[in-house]
């Protein structure tokens, strides 16, 4: 048995990708024989149909289906040993793809990148923002070598990534100058439910941190008046600080608005308390690595400058 060779494996998914014989034949710049011959040598190899041949059309078959997800895993895993390979050479060229929730990313991160970035300036960073849910799935799929979050992992993802946590902030309540809260110096847990809120979306870690923190305190998500739900901070940001409803929001998001007193951060008592002690909500800052994927030696530089 000859096996079936890495440029079958490319042609088959090209193949299955464009549903086209000579289509994928252009874009490896091989001739459509040259293809048909490689599909029909993996077919005869192993006994399967790949595609169904259906007049001038071609669909893929379970066969197919079950080769296209191995096949892209092994070349995935042949790219990254190239990576590795290649980085032989004391790290002066190479790629660092990372994946980072959006306060991070905005806020945390880019102080991390620009000293990896003078440190090895041969190196190429990329960085994809989104919210935590998302970037846990990238990291768990080999989308990204590092994912930095601050949200929660999901359990379904906890055996595939391995965490740690690289640093922290808080999360703090803030109003804006119209708002009846502003010149409080605190509010009590009851009280909460008496605002309108502004909210950021389900599989943000912000969001997540948040609801967290008022289970603890006894408080269901129901009981708020949420009257907006935003996908992007800075728009939270910004329509509180206009004087509509409150949020909770990383204090390194609203550093400046809170020195030039455009916002104001309240606290929170706790009145079903007798002590009355004041309620913070802190949040850790989780790095993320797959369990199993190939880590470069760029991605543990990266990894070791995260702690520093």
């Amino acid at each position: 048995m000859a096996g079936m060779t890495l440029d079958q494996l490319r042609i088959f998914l090209a193949v299955a990708e464009h549903q086209h014989f000579t289509r994928a034949a252009e874009t490896l710049f091989i001739t459509q024989p040259a293809v048909s011959a490689a599909i029909q040598n993996l077919e005869e190899e192993y006994g399967v149909k790949l595609f169904h041949r259906i007049g001038r059309h071609i669909e893929i078959s379970e066969a197919g289906k079950l080769l296209q997800v191995e096949a892209q895993k092994i070349l995935d895993q042949v790219t990254l040993t190239e990576r590795g390979l290649r980085e032989l050479n004391n790290m002066q060229r190479g790629e660092l793809k990372l994946g980072s929730s959006l306060t991070i990313g905005n806020y945390w991160l880019p102080n991390k990148i620009g000293e990896f970035q003078r440190q090895y300036p041969g190196i190429s960073v990329q960085c994809f923002l989104a919210n935590t849910e998302e970037i846990c799935t990238g990291t768990a799929n080999g989308q990204f070598d590092l994912g930095l979050v601050e949200g929660v992992v999901s359990p379904s993802l906890k055996k595939t990534l391995a965490q740690e946590v690289v640093g922290s902030d808080r999360l703090l309540i803030v109003v804006g100058k119209s708002h009846s809260w502003f010149e409080l110096p605190e509010v009590t847990l009851t009280e909460l439910s008496t605002t309108e809120w502004v909210m950021r979306e389900p599989g943000s870690g912000t969001q997540q941190r948040f609801e967290e923190a008022l289970q603890n305190w006894g408080i269901p998500i129901t009981e708020l008046n949420i009257i907006l739900v935003l996908n992007s901070g800075e728009m939270v940001k910004s329509i509180v600080e206009s004087g509509v409803g409150a949020t909770a929001i990383s204090e390194l998001m609203v550093k400046k608005e809170l020195q030039l007193d455009t916002l104001r951060a309240i606290q929170v008592i706790d009145n079903t308390d007798d002590s009355s002690p004041i309620l913070e909500i802190a949040r850790p800052f989780l790095k993320l690595k797959h369990r199993q994927r190939f880590q470069t030696r760029l991605s543990k530089a990266f990894e070791t400058m995260l702690t520093l």
